[in-house]
């Protein structure tokens, strides 16, 4: 078999970009607002970004949370949360419940969110909130200055005002997410293409 050496042809190429020192910066990642607690201990909300899916079958996601904060022992504690998309009109109440701890403050009643008990989890959801992902941690992982809840996806509780009614799809682009990068929140642009539209064949 005959390898093709490109190395010199490699550092033959001009660049603009320059080595920088290591850190996270995968952007722009979701603004989520995450409800856990239990009745003995007052629910809560927590602001992560660290956040993402893991599996599709069965559905499995993640949040990184550092242990220091508030809402960590709630959740290592009850094994439940519930991840609540946010979308322009829920900025503020992003932002503040990330800044704010629940050591001093009601975040439910002091941003006028409006809590609803989950159907498959212990936990309340965010009324306000387009889609409310309920997930039950099946186990933990300490990395450092954040530990990862690995959690299945028991339920999906979506606003129905987003629902096609002949489709029974959900609009996502409807319901006007946020997203956060590198420490700014921002709108989601507009569509620039689908999932297969690189490949697609034309229609003749």
């Amino acid at each position: 078999m005959t390898t093709i050496d490109t190395t010199n042809e490699l550092n033959q190429v001009p660049s603009t970009h320059v080595s920088w020192k290591p850190g996270t910066l995968i952007y722009p990642v979701p603004a989520a607002l995450v409800t856990c607690g239990s009745e003995t201990d007052g629910y809560n909300i927590i602001t992560i970004s660290w956040i993402g899916t893991i599996c599709t079958n069965p559905p499995m996601c993640y949040i990184s949370v550092r242990p220091e904060r508030h809402s960590y022992q709630m959740i290592k504690r009850n094994k439940e949360f519930t991840i609540n998309l946010t979308n322009e009109n829920m900025a503020l109440a992003t932002d503040w419940c990330g800044v704010r701890s629940g050591k001093d403050h009601q975040k439910f009643k002091e941003m006028n969110l409006t809590p609803v008990m989950g159907e498959k989890v212990k936990v309340p959801y965010i009324k306000e909130s387009p889609l409310c992902i309920e997930c039950k941690v099946t186990q933990i992982i300490p990395l450092g200055s954040h530990d990862m809840f690995i959690a299945e996806v028991v339920n999906i509780m979506a606003d129905s005002q987003y629902i096609d009614p002949k489709t029974d799809e959900f609009k996502l682009s409807d319901a006007k997410l946020i997203a956060y990068s590198h420490g700014h929140y921002y709108k989601l642009g507009e569509e620039i293409g689908k999932f297969g539209w690189s490949v697609q064949k034309k229609k003749s």
